[in-house]
């Protein structure tokens, strides 16, 4: 059995360890249909549908790309709104109108992941750190409501978006000699950011595990786990806390 001290667990934010329903998705819907007039708003699955193409993984992106679908659908498309237009409202539903206060949905969101599990990664000897399109100031804030604000965190700002893998790459590259590279998020494109990244890094060993976001009901579970493996999960978890290092051991590691 390979050693758990030999593992490097890097962790997607959004749908992983915070439940972003409320707040990122939010908070794209609410952009949507302020561009488009109050003529479309994007539902969970419509949203679920632009990411499972695995090229969204930026939401201010993915709100740009929705409602130029709709204007592009309706052959029109009136003047002036602008991708920084965009983000800047996009950024004051989710981060608020003070940003210095974090008052906006971020502030409602739900933890998914406890201060424990990441105590018990340690005591088992695994390495672990943060990979995220989320920006840095959101990451932090979700990092310190963890209490695990010094961890490693490898931001939007750090590397470019997911399924690039260069922030993966870089993650691990700091996590110290790991010869296994566990991955996990909750989209299509975090699945083909370990895929990338064991063409680029192919003498480490990677593995993609997939988190069911906890927006997906129960009767899709089945058909997101499917889309996931579809995509390279080799294991999917319905939530983060189900990925101990008994699970590790027993699921991930092998003789």
């Amino acid at each position: 059995m390979i050693a758990l001290s030999k593992v490097a667990l890097i962790l997607d934010i959004d749908g992983v360890i915070r439940d972003v329903a409320g707040s990122y998705r939010r908070a794209l819907a609410d952009t949507v249909e302020h561009f488009t007039t109050g003529n479309y708003r994007p539902t969970p699955e419509d949203i679920d549908l632009l990411k499972a193409e695995g090229i969204w993984n930026n939401d201010w992106e993915a709100s740009q790309e929705l409602i130029d679908r709709y204007f592009t659908q309706h052959n029109h498309r009136p003047e002036g709104i602008s991708y920084e237009a965009i983000v800047q409202f996009f950024q004051r539903c989710y981060r608020g109108t003070a940003p210095d206060l974090w008052n906006g949905y971020i502030s409602q969101e739900p933890l998914i992941a406890t201060p424990e599990y990441f105590q018990a990664l340690t005591i088992a000897g695994i390495s672990w750190g943060f990979f995220s399109g989320a920006t840095r100031g959101s990451a932090t804030y979700v990092l310190k409501r963890l209490q695990i604000e010094s961890a490693l965190l490898i931001a939007m700002e750090d590397a470019p978006g997911k399924p690039n893998p260069k922030g993966l790459l870089d993650a691990i590259a700091q996590l110290g000699d790991r010869t296994i590279g566990i991955y996990i998020g909750d989209t299509v494109a975090d699945m083909h950011t370990v895929v990338a990244a064991r063409k680029c890094d192919p003498n480490r060993h990677w593995i993609a595990v997939g988190a069911i976001p906890p927006h997906i009901q129960a009767d899709r579970f089945k058909a997101y786990e499917d889309l996931l493996r579809s995509h390279g999960a080799d294991l999917v978890v319905s939530t983060i806390l189900e990925l101990t290092p008994n699970a590790i051991a027993k699921h991930v590691l092998w003789d």
